[in-house]
């Protein structure tokens, strides 16, 4: 169930999301209000579970994993323990930075993170060792036209 949320707390989390490392007193002046407010609203707004974890942002490129890849998968299995133990392998590899289900004729999608060609075969042939997957597509990211973390509030 969607949370509701008025303007002032749409301008907070616009803030932290922009720049989560901004003192309580920069977000305040910003959206046009005190400290203790803003403190009130984001203290609310986690319980609420509106904001999880803050965390820091870091560039793949400068600490060399300068290859992005989509990895389609298609399996015949489709057992609870099968699916148990790919959900289990997949949050297991740090290179696997999202994991998505899919309707269609693709069952799931990853986005993997790695140094190059040679990083991506060795997680390849880690991955089938551990579970079985039909058919497996790799698509090469050529250039990164647009990433954020930032949600439409």
């Amino acid at each position: 169930m969607a949370v509701r949320l008025d303007e002032m707390d749409r301008k907070i989390l616009f803030q932290m999301q922009e720049d989560a490392s901004q003192s309580l007193d920069e977000i305040a002046r910003k959206v046009g209000s005190s400290k203790t407010p803003v403190w009130n609203r984001i203290r609310k707004m986690k319980d609420l579970g509106v904001i999880g974890r803050q965390t820091v942002l870091l560039d793949a490129e400068a600490l060399g994993l300068e290859a992005c890849f989509f990895v389609l998968i298609r399996t015949s299995e489709h057992e609870a323990d099968w699916q148990r133990r790919f959900l289990a392998t997949l949050r297991a590899r740090p290179e696997v930075l999202e994991a998505h289900r899919l309707a269609g004729d693709i069952d799931y999608i990853l986005k993997v993170r790695v140094k190059n060609a040679r990083a991506y075969d060795l997680f390849y042939q880690a991955l089938i060792s551990e579970v079985k997957i039909y058919n497996v597509t790799a698509l090469l990211s050529m250039e990164e036209i647009k990433s954020t973390t930032i949600l439409p509030v």
